[in-house]
C-alpha cells in the first residue's frame, strides 16, 4: 500500500470513529435531555401540587380567622345588648313600686338567711326596707327569725348585705346583676367557642 492509500485509510477509520463517537454523543444527550425533561416535569407537578395544597391553607386560615373575627363582633354586639339589658333592669328594678319592692326583697332576704340572726345592711337612702319589713320576713323564718336592721348603712343602691360577725352575704342589686350576667356571659362564651 502506497502511503497516500494509508493516509486516506487512517482518514477514512477516523472519520466513521469520529462519526461514531459523535452519534454516541448524541444519543448520550438526548438520552439526559430525555430525563432532564422527565425530572423537570415531575418538578413542575410537585411544585404545582404543593402550591395548591399551600393554597387551600391559606384559604383555611383566612376562612378560620373571617369565622372567628364575626364570632367576636356578633359576641360584641350580644354584650352591647346585655349592657343596655342590665342597664334597664336595674331602672326598673329601682322605680319598682314599693309593696312589690318590699315584697322581692323579703322573698331575698328569706332565701339569704342562713342562720336566721344576721344584721341587715341597708342603703343610707333606703326607705323601703325598715323594721316593719324585717318583722315580716322573721315570721317566716319561723323560729329562726331573728333578723335585724343594722344602724350601720352602705352604699348599695337597692338591695341588702346580711352580716352575721364577719360573713356577710351580698344581695345588692349590684351583686346580683352581675351575678346573672356572668351567668349570661358564659352562655355567650359556650356559643362562640362551642361546648
Amino acid at each position: 500500500m502506497e502511503a497516500e492509500q494509508v493516509v486516506e485509510k487512517i482518514l477514512s477509520d477516523a472519520l466513521c470513529e469520529a462519526e461514531k463517537i459523535k452519534k454516541a454523543s448524541d444519543e448520550k444527550e438526548a438520552a439526559e435531555q430525555a430525563e432532564l425533561t422527565e425530572q423537570l416535569d415531575e418538578y413542575e407537578k410537585q411544585t404545582e401540587v404543593l402550591a395548591q395544597k399551600s393554597g387551600e391553607e391559606r384559604k383555611m386560615r383566612l376562612l378560620a380567622a373571617a369565622r372567628m373575627e364575626i364570632a367576636k363582633d356578633f359576641l360584641g354586639e350580644k354584650r352591647k345588648i346585655l349592657d343596655e339589658v342590665f342597664e334597664q333592669a336595674k331602672t326598673q328594678f329601682t322605680n319598682l313600686p314599693d309593696e312589690e319592692y318590699r315584697k322581692v326583697m323579703a322573698q331575698l332576704m328569706k332565701k339569704a338567711a342562713q342562720s336566721g340572726d344576721e344584721e341587715v345592711i341597708i342603703d343610707k337612702k333606703e326607705k323601703r326596707i325598715n323594721d316593719e319589713l324585717i318583722n315580716q320576713v322573721n315570721q317566716r323564718l319561723g323560729n329562726k327569725g331573728n333578723l335585724k336592721l343594722s344602724e350601720e348603712k352602705g352604699n348599695l343602691g337597692a338591695g341588702f348585705i346580711l352580716r352575721r360577725g364577719k360573713i356577710k352575704n351580698n344581695a345588692s342589686l349590684g351583686v346580683l346583676l352581675e351575678q346573672a350576667r356572668k351567668e349570661l356571659e358564659i352562655e355567650l362564651a359556650k356559643e362562640l367557642f362551642g361546648n
